[in-house]
This record gives structure tokens, sequence and C-alpha cells, in this order.
């Protein structure tokens, strides 16, 4: 079947959702800026209890990835992105749920070919990315700091 962009345009703007700014953009704003209240409160309960700066944001991150990973084994992060949208992108939350929603969706699969092969699939870009930039960082720095 052959399709002209007018036609494939028009089938796009039908199966797309649509969107109302109004409400979306200050939800994501809400959504986002809850889970980051709730990292600080984290963070400060961990402060509270003795722990240094740097332990405990290692100890909030740990919290939020555990918190975000079973929200969304349970289904609730889905529910809570489809109000939040981008606001549920917050890098942590949003990166652990990148890596389980795959594991799960792929279990039926077996572990290795399943969840084994799929778990990084969404995840993975960002993972090769973000390393292959730290490199070329580093050694840009490198050289700068050589001159």
């Amino acid at each position: 079947m052959s399709v002209t962009k007018k036609e494939y345009a028009r089938m796009i703007r039908k199966a797309s959702p649509d969107s109302n700014s109004l409400i979306d953009i200050p939800m994501a704003f809400l959504i986002g800026g809850s889970i980051c209240m709730l990292g600080q409160a984290i963070t400060n309960a961990f402060s509270s209890a003795g722990l240094d700066s740097k332990t405990s944001g290692m100890c909030t991150a740990a919290v939020l990835i555990l918190i975000s990973a079973v929200m969304t084994g349970l289904g609730l992060y889905e529910k809570l992105a489809n109000r939040g949208g981008a606001g549920t992108l917050v890098p942590i939350t949003g990166f652990a749920n990148a890596v389980v929603s795959p594991a799960l969706e792929f279990k039926s699969e077996g572990y290795v070919l399943g969840l084994g092969a799929k778990i990084f699939i969404i995840a993975g870009p960002v993972i090769l990315y973000g390393i292959a930039a730290s490199v070329i960082y580093g050694i840009i720095y490198y050289i700068i700091g050589i001159v």
C-alpha cells in the first residue's frame, strides 16, 4: 500500500493523542518537582541520621532507584507518567523506569534471551553515548591540560 505524504500526516494526526499544554506543562512541573522534593527529603533524613553529604546523596539515589523500580513493577510508575508526562523523566527515576520496563516486558522470553538481552533496550543508548561522551571529554580535557 502506497501512502502519500498528506495521507500519512493525516494518519499521524488521527493516531496521536491531543495535548493540552495548559494542563500538561503544570502537571509535569508538579510531578517532577514532587519527585525532586521527595529526593531532598530522603537526603535530609540521611543527613539527620549522621551521614555526610556525599554518602547521603548516594543513599538517596539508591532509594529513588528502588522506589522507581518497585513502582514500575507494580504498574504505578506508568500511571504517574500518564499524569506527569516529562516530569517523571527526572534523571534517576526515569532511568530506573527505562531499565525495569523492558525487563518486565520481555521476562516471558526467559532470563537470557528475554530479560538479559532486552533489559537495556531503552537505557542502553544512554549508557553507550554517555560513556563515549565522557571518554571524549576526558581526552580533550587531558590534551588542554598538557598544552
